[in-house]
């Protein structure tokens, strides 16, 4: 399998949170039009969606690639911030099946996309529940396995997981003060946190344990990937 099932109305949510899926064109457009007439016009009528498919899915595993060898055959349990979609659990289920994920996600588009959660009821986001689990369901995940939580509207599941991913989105877009508690309660000594970010050296005052796992110096931010486990407590 080198692509996803991805229906338009996926395909037009996966551009608004991946724009590098669109062409040199397309960003010019929206560039130039702005992104509400991007959104609701551009990517309904313009969009090759067998196109962005193959691409979404070559970005997803090459993510997929560079976290494999910290997910273990007995790691059951996945938390995913900020997942998109979902093609990197998609992709995940798809090499280890049967595994339980959870994502927390926010439940609407934005007009105009600030990044940055607030913690409160009314900040940006670009996603839509329905669409996210459909595509997990058309990329072969059971609906058992699919725990969908609306940041805005349900509690946060207590559960210790073993492994939690955020990819560009947790201290990447916004604070990672924003979930540090809640991560600290949602973890175990073993639990591998994987997410991107600008202060890698920052977190070694947090965690017990960080490794880079990958540095983008091509990048506006030169933002690095890195894996923490075991809180350091204070």
């Amino acid at each position: 399998m080198n692509s996803f099932i991805l229906p338009k109305k996926a395909a037009r949510l996966v551009v608004l949170q991946r724009i590098e899926l669109v062409g040199i064109v397309l960003k010019k457009i929206r560039k130039l039009f702005g992104r509400y007439f991007f959104s609701n016009f551009i990517t309904k009528y313009f969009l090759n969606s067998a196109k962005i498919s193959d691409e979404y899915y070559k970005i997803m595993h090459d993510e997929f690639l560079t976290i494999k060898k910290f997910i273990n055959n007995d790691d059951n349990l996945f938390l995913s911030i900020g997942a998109g979609v979902g093609g990197l659990e998609a992709i995940i289920n798809q090499n280890l099946p049967s595994k339980n994920y959870y994502f927390i996600e926010k439940n609407y588009i934005s007009k105009k996309v600030k990044y940055g959660w607030t913690g409160k009821l009314i900040s940006e986001a670009y996603n839509n529940l329905d669409i996210q689990k459909e595509f997990l369901i058309l990329n072969h995940m059971n609906d058992k396995q699919i725990n969908i939580i609306d940041f805005d509207k349900d509690n946060l599941p207590i559960i210790k997981f073993d492994i939690v991913t955020s990819l560009f989105s947790l201290d990447y877009h916004y604070d990672f003060e924003l979930y540090s508690d809640y991560l600290r309660k949602v973890s175990k000594k073993n639990t591998k946190i994987i997410f991107d970010t600008i202060r890698a050296e920052f977190f070694k005052k947090i965690f017990k344990n960080v490794e880079i796992i990958k540095s983008r110096s091509n990048t506006v931010h030169r933002s690095k990937r890195i894996m923490c486990n075991e809180f350091i407590e204070h």
